[in-house]
């Protein structure tokens, strides 16, 4: 929700008087010297929001992204779509499109096709539009594109002079970077980017996500460590309300880390492909082959299942193949290739 001008603190409307001669790093530091993290966080919204800069109002998009402030930033593409200014209409569009890619509002093919004809010759807007591009991608879990990504554009980050702009963006390439080390089985890197998002970021909803993830990277290391940042995900999703983010961990993330290390005592979730691993977990094979059976198996972890369920060494290689060659995921391959070993196969691995 956003606020009127009447509730800006007299300091705020003494800046917005004569916004144009700050950047949002100037603004940030002088809310800060005078007002506490939360409070100037507020008051920078309300600035982002009210400011008659084109550039406050072009990059104030990406400071309201990056914090989450989801609703403020409707208001913030909603204003520059009717900017008198080309690049302002042009900002507003792609931040829609990342706005209806994370609300699901077209399948992420779509967000690609439209992403692929935004054409600009602004370096910082070209760069956003290929971070859209890029989690249209993860979406689709072709994670191969990350690497495509990291290789050929680099040099776009060399080309963004704005600090506070440039702070943003490299907290998305962290993202990626996890992702890209974490899939890669390079863990002590992956790990790294990791933290330096969660030390970079106030957005709830990052750093519940974070913690998700940090919680897979340990599934083959330590039950203690995967379960401790699941349920520090669950605790910063319900501290903030973030009910998306609660089923997800309660439904899957937590039956799906109980079932890998077999503590699956008072474990349940309504989650059919997660009930069968359970059963896996207690020795139920029949009982989880039977619950496969009666759903959808479209992805590897289902094909894992089957294959863990039935005992199925062709079964375990096909879910093998699929990690590695549909989704060059070489972290979760390791789930079949585990299984094979302790069943004395011998896949035959495909890179």
């Amino acid at each position: 929700m956003g606020f009127s001008k009447q509730d800006l603190m007299p300091e705020t409307n003494i800046l917005l008087a004569g916004n144009n001669q700050f950047t949002l790093e100037q603004v940030m530091l002088i809310l800060r010297q005078d007002h506490d993290d939360q409070t100037a966080e507020k008051l920078m919204r309300q600035f982002c929001l009210h400011s008659t800069s084109k550039e406050i109002s072009k990059k104030g998009m990406e400071f309201l992204y990056m914090n989450g402030h989801y609703e403020d930033l409707k208001q913030l593409i909603a204003k520059n779509m009717l900017s008198e200014n080309p690049s302002n209409r042009d900002w507003a569009r792609v931040y829609q499109l990342t706005m209806d890619r994370k609300d699901k509002r077209y399948p992420p093919r779509e967000i690609l096709r439209q992403a692929e004809r935004m054409k600009t010759d602004e370096m910082e807007l070209k760069l956003l539009i290929e971070f859209l591009k890029i989690s249209a991608y993860y979406d689709l879990n072709e994670y191969r594109e990350i690497g495509n990504f990291l290789d050929k554009h680099q040099y776009l980050f060399e080309m963004i002079e704005d600090r506070f702009l440039l702070s943003f963006f490299n907290m998305r390439l962290y993202q990626y970077l996890f992702i890209y080390f974490w899939l890669g089985n390079e863990l002590i890197i992956a790990r790294k980017y990791a933290f330096r998002q969660l030390n970079g970021t106030r957005n709830p909803a990052t750093m519940a996500s974070i913690h998700v993830k940090l919680g897979l990277t340990y599934i083959f290391d330590s039950y203690f460590q995967s379960m401790h940042h699941t349920k520090e995900a669950l605790k910063i999703a319900k501290k903030h309300n973030l009910p998306k983010m609660i089923k997800i961990i309660e439904e899957n993330n937590i039956p799906f880390i109980a079932a890998h290390f077999k503590e699956v005592d008072g474990i349940s979730t309504p989650d059919l492909s997660e009930q069968a691993h359970i059963e896996i977990a207690k020795g139920n094979l029949k009982k989880a082959d039977e619950i496969l059976s009666n759903i959808t198996i479209d992805s590897p972890f289902g094909i894992y299942y089957l294959g863990m369920a039935r005992q199925d060494k062709n079964i375990l290689l096909q879910a093998y193949n699929n990690f590695v060659e549909k989704r060059s995921d070489y972290f979760f391959s390791r789930l079949p290739l585990k299984a094979l070993k302790e069943m004395g196969g011998t896949p035959t691995m495909k890179a």
